[in-house]
């Protein structure tokens, strides 16, 4: 009895750690966020000044709501396009049989093991070729790139689990693919679309290096990059409560979508590992 008393305090203990460690730098964020002047180098770990000087000069100074507004669209654009070619994939690679399906899957894996800055001169290239340079359509051609093999690999795996009896019954029916997919699929997955779409949207959201690269006007950059380079009265000055202000502006709707769909996230993230 005490061995399983001593367990569980010991799990829980371990619980707290890591939640702590994980949820400690957002919390001094957003107390630093609410400081101004001297009050920036002081060192307390409960609210002693209040203030929103901070996100009142981020949101009225300079174009970090246009940046704002950047991200929304190029971040919704790569879900949008990446969930309905990875679907269409999906169908390809988990219902279609054909020579070398099980090659190209993996093939599809791999390469989002490359890591960026190895084909991020390629990449600026053909970004340059297609005239696509210091636009949106830029950040959205190269993300969903790279958010595409992970939404093909889940959703693909996904699929698979599904019962065959049910689109033998719509091909029946005299149902096209499209219509299998549209209508038969698509309100059968949602557990996965909702935790691919919102990985993508994430994986977008905080993207820094294509942005830095791709883009090098104001009015184009994304939210990461504005804060990177936002600037104090001067070159050796750091605003360091503008930018806790901008990263809790940035990160709290992530926040917010994850708690809404963690329930979704997890049934996604586990599709496919128990067969019945």
């Amino acid at each position: 009895m005490l061995w399983t008393y001593t367990k569980t305090a010991s799990f829980y203990l371990l619980v707290a750690v890591i939640v702590f460690v994980s949820v400690f730098p957002f919390y001094y964020a957003i107390l630093t966020s609410f400081k101004s002047g001297t009050a920036l180098f002081e060192i307390n770990y409960l609210p002693t000044h209040f203030t929103l000087d901070n996100y009142i000069a981020v949101l009225t100074t300079g174009v970090f709501v246009r940046n704002l507004g950047n991200s929304i669209l190029v971040a919704t654009s790569v879900v949008v396009l990446a969930l309905f070619l990875a679907v269409t994939a999906a169908f390809a690679l988990a219902r279609v049989s054909f020579r070398g399906r099980g090659l190209l899957l993996m093939t599809i894996l791999a390469v989002s093991m490359f890591p960026q800055i190895a084909v991020l001169a390629g990449l600026f290239e053909l970004v340059r070729a297609f005239g696509l340079f210091n636009t949106p359509f830029a950040l959205i051609f190269s993300y969903t790139i790279f958010t595409l093999p992970f939404t093909v690999w889940v959703l693909t795996t996904f699929m698979r689990d599904l019962p065959v009896e049910i689109e033998e019954a719509a091909i029946v029916d005299g149902a096209s693919p499209w219509v299998i997919i549209s209508k038969v699929f698509m309100p059968l997955m949602w557990p996965a679309l909702v935790t691919t779409g919102l990985l993508a949207f994430i994986a977008a959201w905080n993207e820094f290096l294509f942005a830095l690269t791709f883009t090098s006007s104001n009015q184009t950059r994304t939210v990461p990059v504005a804060i990177a380079l936002l600037s104090g009265a001067s070159q050796y000055e750091i605003p360091w409560g503008r930018i806790m202000a901008a990263s809790v502006i940035v990160t709290v709707p992530l926040v917010v979508l994850v708690l809404i769909f963690q329930r979704k996230i997890v049934q996604g993230l586990t599709a496919g590992g128990v067969k019945g």
